[in-house]
């Protein structure tokens, strides 16, 4: 069986925020609602190639920890997705996990990745 690589440990620091289209502006209030509906750490959402999106909240099981973004990430190719347009991570944090953004960039090398504060203000974007 072929080892699967460790999940990179760098987490990635955003630049000023890019201005939000009124599509990735959907993207953070459906990251705002996953994360709200079950008090999760960090919230998440993705829009692929089709413009479906995805959403998701972190998940913390003894057996299995995932961030928000792997999980939209994950859910966006169980449904066919090959490419991201963009993705939103809500979180008190100030920096993004660097395995939720090797996820998105394991499918797409330039999607923006925002970072927004739980009141939906968008801290900044993450471009590589």
């Amino acid at each position: 069986m072929p080892e699967t690589p460790a999940a990179p440990a760098a987490r990635p620091s955003p630049s000023a925020p890019a201005p939000l289209s009124a599509e990735d502006g959907k993207l953070v209030v459906l990251a705002r609602g996953a994360r709200g509906r079950i008090g999760a750490v960090e919230g998440a959402a993705v829009r692929d190639q089709d413009g479906r999106t995805y959403a998701a909240a972190s998940v913390s099981l003894p057996s299995l920890t995932l961030t928000a973004l792997q999980l939209a990430v994950a859910s966006a190719v169980a449904a066919g997705a090959s490419r991201l347009e963009a993705a939103v991570v809500v979180t008190e944090a100030s920096t993004l996990d660097g395995a939720g953004c090797a996820a998105v960039r394991d499918l797409t090398a330039d999607a923006p990745i925002h970072l927004a504060a739980p009141d939906g203000a968008v801290l900044g974007t993450v471009t590589q």
